[in-house]
């Protein structure tokens, strides 16, 4: 006989939250660096402990059941209001947690290479670093910082400016020694590395751009590869497997370090940038005012 008084595991919650969050059980593991079916069979114990289904599975796709949206809105509040304790918590106990959110691919190329620089000056501080595509509400989540990529009109008035982005093809040496690739046009002979983008959301990412603003928009590569996320784009082409959409500053210590080159000069640039956003109630602390300042020196100096 169930208990009705009985509560959910947190870590039930935590798979829940984040699997409602993206409907998917697959990103959601990639999050809580679980596997999916880790994911799956978490939320398979907790709608049988609730006694209700929470998802409708449907073919390659989730939606929340009307008992999962109720859930989902109690379950992110209750996160929410245990991450802000766990904060305060450890603030007062010498910790002083910073929660930031970027995406995938500016934490996995440049955030995480350089934040030892940030941590060797600041050893009381504690960096959680949340990966998501998804635009996060900072005060609702209890987000101190976002890393955000976009145009200024859409970055807001407080914002602050790091630095602005071009696009442009980059592969590894090894594959310019056995093709030619010298000109725009040369690119028919190889593969081109693709980032899946089906829905048409980010434009500033797809050959089919670069091609139209290089005016070959006719090209036929000799075959793509496509891919979930950038982060998996540029370790492809380090490893010879094609040519790809190379972003500073993302490729800016491939290139230095000679992993990756760019075969010519020509470039399109997408008139977006990256910039920081500071939540309200994050404002005054002095360890996010540190890391903010430290984010604007290091992008300074790129």
């Amino acid at each position: 006989m169930r208990n009705r008084n009985a509560l959910p595991a947190l870590d039930l919650l935590v798979g829940f939250e984040a699997a409602a969050r993206h409907l998917s059980f697959t990103k959601a593991g990639e999050e809580l660096f679980l596997t999916q079916s880790a994911v799956s069979r978490q939320i398979k114990d907790l709608e049988e402990q609730l006694g209700v289904p929470l998802f409708q599975r449907r073919h390659r796709a989730l939606a929340l059941t009307p008992e999962g949206q109720q859930f989902y809105a109690a379950a992110a509040q209750v996160l929410v209001t245990m991450r802000a304790a766990t904060d305060r918590l450890r603030t007062r106990t010498g910790r002083q947690a910073i929660a930031l959110t970027t995406t995938h691919s500016f934490a996995a190329l440049w955030l995480i290479p350089r934040l030892a620089g940030f941590t060797r000056t600041h050893p009381e501080a504690d960096v959680r670093i949340t990966a998501d595509t998804r635009v996060q509400n900072l005060e609702r989540d209890g987000l101190d910082i976002a890393i955000r990529h976009g145009p200024p009109s859409l970055a807001g008035p407080n914002a602050i400016r790091l630095f602005g982005e071009r696009v442009f093809p980059v592969c590894s040496p090894k594959l310019l020694a056995r093709k030619q690739l010298k000109k725009p046009e040369d690119l028919k002979n190889h593969v081109l590395l693709q980032y899946d983008d089906p829905d048409g959301r980010h434009p500033w990412l797809h050959w089919k751009t670069w091609l139209e603003v290089a005016g070959i928009a006719d090209l036929r590569p000799s075959g793509t590869l496509s891919f979930s996320g950038y982060e998996q784009i540029i370790p492809a082409a380090v490893a010879g497997h094609g040519v790809a959409l190379g972003r500073t500053p993302l490729v800016r210590d491939l290139l230095a370090a000679k992993e990756l080159v760019a075969p010519f000069k020509s470039s399109a640039d997408p008139a977006r940038a990256y910039f920081a956003i500071v939540s309200k109630r994050a404002e005054g602390r002095p360890e996010v005012q540190a890391f903010v300042e430290w984010l604007r020196k290091t992008a300074a100096k790129e």
